[in-house]
């Protein structure tokens, strides 16, 4: 019933369960109450600094950039961007920012969860954003890099090669 898959143990019904089923925003916005609960119960890790804010605004309108850019290409491109179901996607799109991230909405989430770590002040809530890289890693980005494997092939091998998950 466990095995290892990539590295982590985990059952085989947890994998199916939590592949594609749950929305990326709804996941963040899960991270960022993890977050608050970090910041408002956990007695120590506050931390303070000159220039603090205008990180995290910075952080924050990156962030609204990136994700407004991506969506945009995936408007233009008229492919899917519910990312449930990406196997209905029906072009493979790596110009723009898609040619530096493959992924670049969630790399927009991390940064807002980031944002929202600096806003909040507790070095702990780094952890968290690495949970939620975890977590979209394996149950969001995997999943979808095997259904658009299979949709778009060997395009899709090379791309892989050409652009990072991440950034």
């Amino acid at each position: 019933m466990i095995e290892s898959y990539n590295g982590t143990i985990v059952s085989k019904h947890t994998i199916k369960f939590m592949r594609l089923k749950i929305p990326p925003p709804f996941i963040m916005v899960v991270f960022g109450g993890i977050m608050y609960l970090v910041d408002r119960f956990l007695p120590f890790g506050s931390f303070s600094f000159f220039g603090q804010q205008y990180l995290y605004y910075a952080l924050g309108g990156t962030a609204f950039v990136i994700i407004l850019i991506a969506l945009i290409q995936f408007k233009l491109a008229s492919t899917t961007t519910d990312p449930i179901t990406p196997d209905k996607a029906s072009k493979l799109v790596t110009s723009g920012i898609y040619q530096y991230t493959r992924n670049p909405m969630y790399l927009a989430m991390l940064l807002m969860l980031l944002a929202f770590g600096l806003k909040l002040g507790n070095a702990f809530n780094t952890m968290v954003a690495a949970g939620f890289v975890f977590y979209m890693n394996h149950f969001q980005i995997k999943p979808e890099e095997e259904a658009l494997s299979k949709l778009f092939g060997k395009a899709y091998q090379q791309y892989c090669t050409l652009a990072r998950r991440w950034f």
